[in-house]
Formats: C-alpha cells, structure tokens, sequence
C-alpha cells in the first residue's frame, strides 16, 4: 500500500493543515516569534484543560511528561497510591518507584475502573504523598471517573497530591483541572492533538508547584521550574522541537473552528460506532458499559480469530494499521484509536474492512 490509514491507538493521522505546518522554516528559538508562539500556545490550550495555570512545552513524549510530574512531586520514601487499571497505569507507577517511591496499588480487572469508595478506604488507612491515575486506558479503552476519584481525594484528612495521565484523553475529552483541585495533568501530541509524537504538555496547581519547590529528586532536562522560569519569557530552558509546536499551533486552529465542544461529541458519536459495529461483527469490548473511553477502543476477538491474523489482513489487504493487546492481554484483543483527524468516513471504511478481513481469515481456515 502507498499510504496507510492508522487507527493504532497514537500516533494518530496529522490533518493536512498540521503536516504544512510542519515544513514551516525554522526560526530562533529565541525570537520574538517564537515567544509569540509559545505563548499563544499556552493561551490556547488552557481552556482545553480547564485551567488558568500555565501550560509548559516539553520536547519528550508522553512518557517524558509522566517522568517530569514525578520527579518534580515525589521523592524517595514517599508513598503513592496507584489507581491502575492497565499497562499505563503500570508504567505511571513504574516511573514513580524507579525515582524511590513506595507505591501501594489498587488494580482494576481489565475493563474496569477503580472503584472512588475503595480509593477513599485505602486513603483514610494510611498518608500518601501522591495519587496517580489514568484517565484514558490506551490499552483496555477505559475511561477511569476522574470527577468522582478527585472528589475523595480532595475530602481525604491529608490530601494527597493528584496525578493525571491525560495523554490518550485530553484533546477529546474536556477536563476541569482547577474545578475538580488536579494538582498535575500530563497530555501529549500524538494522540486526539493531531500533532506528531515529541510533545509533552504540563500543567500543575498551585500547590503542585509548592510541593515542587522543595522536592529533592533529582532532575535536569525535566526541571519544571527551570520551565516554568522560561516560559515567563517566553523561551524553553532547552532548545525545542519547533516544527511541533507549529503543527500544534495549526492543529488548535483546526479544533478551534469546529468547536471544542463538537470535537467533544464527534469523538462520542464516532466512538459509539466503532463499538456498535465491533460487536456487531462478533467482537465483545473489554472496557465495562459506561466507562468506555471516546478516544480508543479495545475488543476482545470473535472465535476463531487470531489477533495477529487480523491486524496482518487489514494492512496487508485495506491499507488499515490497528493495534493488538499489551502485557497480559497480547494476543486476545485488538486496539483500534479513533481521536483526532477522524470522521464519519473513516468509520465506516475501517468497519466494513474488518467486516471483510474477518470473512477472507475464515476462508483461509476453512
């Protein structure tokens, strides 16, 4: 195929608006451009967030940006409470014990979301330094009640700091930061922000940044008040990926005229189609009814299927990239992402190839 359509999970497709944008010259990164950039960005994506905190710019991915909301928050012998329903959720912790940490967990069965009573019991039984959660599971499709965990974690006696990954969420799915007291919120640009990987996007309260400045771990390239001191100038402490921030800076435009509010629901309608037509063809979805994510969908595989034979048939035969499962779910399950430059059509081509891939797998078989 000379083209791929990808509805993996992220990187998601870049609309044609952000891939000129790309090829933009460059510029100093100590211009006055830039700084009008930078700071147009942050502006610009604040209400995305449902804060007035200032949004820093990291040259990282995601994971980049989980690493900085650690290492600038937590140090060694705290303790935190890992809300972990998946293999991101693990990785959020994973990232927290390699800098020292002792992390209790509270895991979801795969599909499920952690329960707000059971995070409440387990924080009134001991102190915790921080709380992390996922909001969006990018590898079982669950969207995790973010409003009802920040509720108990906002009453607990010694309230802990919150720490959301909002990578595969964020962009699709509005967020109220500073109403619902989320202390910091990582998102990143390949997922619903139709930019390329390499971005990581941070923002913290006011009393993350407290915490922030007499945290001890150490840190250099993810010093968020080295950012943060930048960004009042209108510069990064490090020198940026400035083709990124133009292709974020097009992308925003690009959600700014639909409206964030229809991005909100076009990402609900289409999400809804996936999994109608997914079950319709015979797939069961992992994530339980209610608690489906709007940007990713996982599904269990009707009998008969291999994982790997559909995910080889859709590329090899429609041009269509998706994603099979991670870590214990390897093999049971496929992944498909339906965020950012995605519409109506590509819906229905991408369900009516699987339709087809499904009946070219079983006559191979027969």
């Amino acid at each position: 195929m000379d083209q791929l359509e990808v509805r993996v999970p992220g990187p998601t497709p870049l609309p044609p608006q952000v891939r000129q944008a790309l090829s933009r010259p460059m510029v100093s990164h100590r211009s006055q451009a830039f700084r009008d950039l930078l700071h147009g960005l942050d502006l610009r994506i604040r209400p995305m967030l449902g804060t007035q905190q200032e949004v820093l710019f990291l040259t990282a991915s995601g994971t980049g940006g989980l690493e900085a909301a650690i290492c600038n928050t937590i140090e060694a012998g705290d303790r935190v409470l890992s809300l972990s329903t998946g293999y991101f959720g693990e990785r959020f912790a994973g990232i927290a014990a390699r800098y020292g940490a002792k992390v209790d967990y509270l895991r979801a069965r795969p599909g499920a979301t952690v329960d707000a009573g059971a995070v409440a019991a387990r924080l009134s039984t001991a102190s915790f330094r921080a709380v992390l959660v996922t909001h969006s599971e990018t590898s079982t499709g669950v969207l995790n009640p973010v409003g009802e965990i920040a509720r108990v974690v906002n009453e607990a006696s010694n309230r802990p700091l919150l720490l959301l990954d909002g990578v595969s969420s964020l962009g699709a799915v509005p967020l109220a930061m500073d109403t619902l007291n989320v202390d910091v919120v990582v998102t990143a640009s390949q997922k619903a922000w139709m930019t390329p990987p390499g971005l990581a996007m941070v923002a913290l309260s006011d009393r993350a940044w407290e915490r922030a400045s007499g945290c001890t771990s150490p840190r250099y390239y993810f010093d968020l008040a080295a950012a943060r001191d930048s960004a009042l100038r209108g510069e990064t402490p490090w020198t940026p990926g400035v083709s990124l921030l133009y292709g974020l800076e097009a992308a925003l435009g690009l959600m700014e005229a639909e409206g964030f509010e229809r991005v909100t629901a076009r990402h609900l309608r289409l999400a809804a189609r996936v999994r109608e037509g997914l079950v319709q063809l015979g797939f069961s979805l992992v994530a339980a009814p209610g608690f489906e994510s709007p940007t990713v969908t996982a599904a269990y595989l009707p009998a008969g299927v291999e994982a790997h034979q559909l995910t080889a048939c859709l590329e090899r035969d429609f041009g269509i990239q998706i994603a099979g499962g991670q870590a214990d779910l390897k093999g049971r399950i496929i992944r498909i992402g339906h965020m950012g430059y995605i519409g109506e059509d590509n819906v229905t081509n991408l369900l009516r190839s699987i339709e087809s891939a499904l009946a070219l797998i079983r006559e191979e078989v027969r």
